[in-house]
């Protein structure tokens, strides 16, 4: 991690031959192991803490001091549990992010992983470590929906390469566990790889029985992020669980859980950690592991556990306490300097020894990667009237944002508008124009001429509308802005939310892209979209760890059963 050279320099600034970095002078801080506030100075080199105590060093010529009377300081927060591309990019994420004080990502590997060779994936992450933030990796075992190509591209030898990766802290999360419970030997190979190298697995495993949760960690899962309601986090814990509690945009059960969990006096606090699961981006516009904190002090949980569970906890989960969440020396120097220990909002923030946040400003944005390595949403097709072709009355229909139950339509699916109908046509068609499974979609919106989507689960094209003419416009429009979601109406275009970086992801600051997420919800809504999240509708239409029906590469697949029920076609 420190070349002799800069231990060398480190040991000089103890001994009084050099002066250090960066002084925080009369420190009141978090000792994350006493789990108490102590005081003291803390010297900085680099990016590297020095010493911690009470003495000052020797040499001062150059040192920037910091007299930090009057404020807490707290390790940067950590999230344990990202989903990086949910619209934005992990760059601008984390850019939105370190000014709230989270500091530190572990984030799912999925869109590197299926769309980049190995290369070019870990050349983006070393361009990221460039920058003044500490980036961590899941290592994905499955797809979340179902590919035709599946078992090539998730073979334990290639998931092997990101394993080994020492900035990949866990493999999973689990998404396709029952394929592992039915003796899956490829999933098996990479979670025992998992294993031997020390990583953790992580579940996905909502509404599961004690008797699964027995099985799967038999089977090596270590921790789970699915619990809903207090006696799931009683079984998880139970069952030797690190439980992760979330806090998002389709899952708000943060605030129910601690609440539950205070009342009924658990002292559990130090076992647990909490995430904000990959929101949609307006979710953050009350912070990221900062709101989460709040929520735990709003809930009676003690100021000290709450920011251990946004820090230490995480760090000690995975090992990584001789870098992160110990304000002590030889750790990164990320440390939250806060007005009143009841508010996480940091007034600064200082990340691996270089200020993101100083006296409220912020100093720089992050800007280092070369998105250009992922390849241009450019569809190599156009849309004809054979693409509007619908063979079969099984269609989708909503119960929830994400939930659904496949229906039999009643409509005549050869005309090309449907009036008066909370129904809608759907067509998922592969982005370089091989295949299009064709289909109708319920509880959608009512009154939706026409609606494109490049961000999907699996990269590829939803077109979801009531008139195929508009259908077409806007997958046009989308097709010439370089990918994103695109609303047409009555010939013209209404809305758009441009997402240039491989069609999925925006290349704007999390600020513009909240507010244009925020317009083309609204717009959806005005339209008949009912539900709680829209970005979500569409990510999980092809999700197989979700019941019942979804929409994938291989056709309209009933999920608990493994059925298909209507194959694609070949376009």
């Amino acid at each position: 991690m420190w070349n002799a050279q800069e231990i060398e320099t480190q040991l000089a600034i103890i001994n009084g031959q050099k002066a250090p970095d960066i002084v925080i002078e009369n420190a009141t801080y978090l000792q994350s192991i006493f789990k108490k506030w102590m005081q003291g100075n803390i010297w900085i080199h680099g990016d590297r803490i020095v010493y911690v105590g009470e003495r000052l060093p020797a040499q001062l010529e150059g040192t920037e001091r910091i007299d930090a009377s009057g404020k807490k300081i707290v390790p940067g927060y950590i999230e344990p549990h990202v989903h990086p591309f949910q619209l934005y990019n992990v760059e601008t994420f984390a850019d939105y992010a370190a000014r709230r004080g989270t500091t530190t990502f572990i984030s799912d590997n999925l869109l590197l992983f299926m769309t980049l060779d190995k290369k070019i994936a870990f050349s983006l992450i070393d361009q990221l470590n460039k920058l003044p933030f500490s980036f961590y990796w899941w290592a994905r075992v499955d797809s979340q929906t179902v590919l035709q190509n599946e078992r090539e591209l998730f073979n334990p030898s290639k998931i092997a390469e990101w394993i080994k990766r020492p900035d990949v802290l866990m493999t999973g999360e689990l998404s396709g566990w029952p394929r592992l419970l039915k003796g899956d030997q490829n999933m098996m190979r990479s979670i025992e790889e998992s294993k031997r190298r020390g990583k953790k697995v992580e579940g996905h495993f909502p509404g599961a029985s004690e008797r699964t949760l027995a099985r799967m960690k038999l089977l090596g899962a270590d921790g789970d992020h699915e619990a809903m309601t207090v006696e799931e986090v009683g079984n998880r814990l139970q069952q030797g669980y690190g439980v992760t509690l979330r806090y998002s945009s389709i899952r708000p059960d943060l605030p129910n859980l601690l609440a539950g969990i205070v009342d009924k006096e658990w002292e559990v606090f130090d076992h647990l950690m909490m995430t904000t699961d990959g929101s949609s981006p307006a979710f953050y516009k009350a912070g990221v592991m900062d709101q989460c904190i709040q929520i735990a002090l709003d809930a009676g949980v003690k100021p000290i556990d709450a920011y251990q569970m946004a820090s230490y906890n995480v760090a000690r989960y995975y090992d990584i306490t001789d870098l992160h969440s110990v304000i002590a020396t030889g750790r990164f120097a990320t440390l939250n300097f806060l007005e009143d220990e009841r508010n996480p909002v940091p007034t600064d923030v200082l990340s691996k020894g270089r200020w993101i946040l100083r006296g409220g400003q912020v100093t720089k944005s992050f800007n280092v990667v070369d998105w250009t390595k992922l390849p241009k949403f450019e569809p190599p097709f156009e849309l004809d009237d054979k693409d509007f072709t619908f063979p079969s009355t099984t269609g989708i229909q909503m119960l929830n944002d994400v939930i659904t139950k496949p229906y039999e339509t009643e409509l005549d699916l050869s005309k090309s508008v449907i009036t008066s109908s909370d129904e809608c046509f759907l067509v998922l068609l592969d982005r370089h124009g091989k295949w299009r499974v064709n289909t109708v979609l319920k509880g959608f919106a009512d009154n939706l001429q026409g609606f494109a989507s490049s961000y999907s689960n699996t990269g590829d094209v939803l077109l979801i509308g009531q008139d195929w003419k508009e259908m077409k416009r806007a997958f046009d429009e989308m097709k010439r802005i370089g990918g994103g979601m695109v609303i047409a109406e009555n010939g013209r275009i209404i809305e758009t939310v441009p997402l240039v970086i491989g069609g999925g992801l925006s290349d704007q600051p999390m600020e513009v892209l909240m507010e244009q997420e925020l317009v083309i919800k609204a717009a959806l809504k005005e339209r008949g979209y009912h539900h709680g999240d829209a970005v979500f509708t569409l990510l999980f239409l092809q999700s197989v760890h979700l019941p019942h029906v979804r929409i994938t590469p291989i056709g309209l697949v009933q999920v608990m059963k493994n059925e298909c029920l209507l194959p694609n076609t070949e376009r």
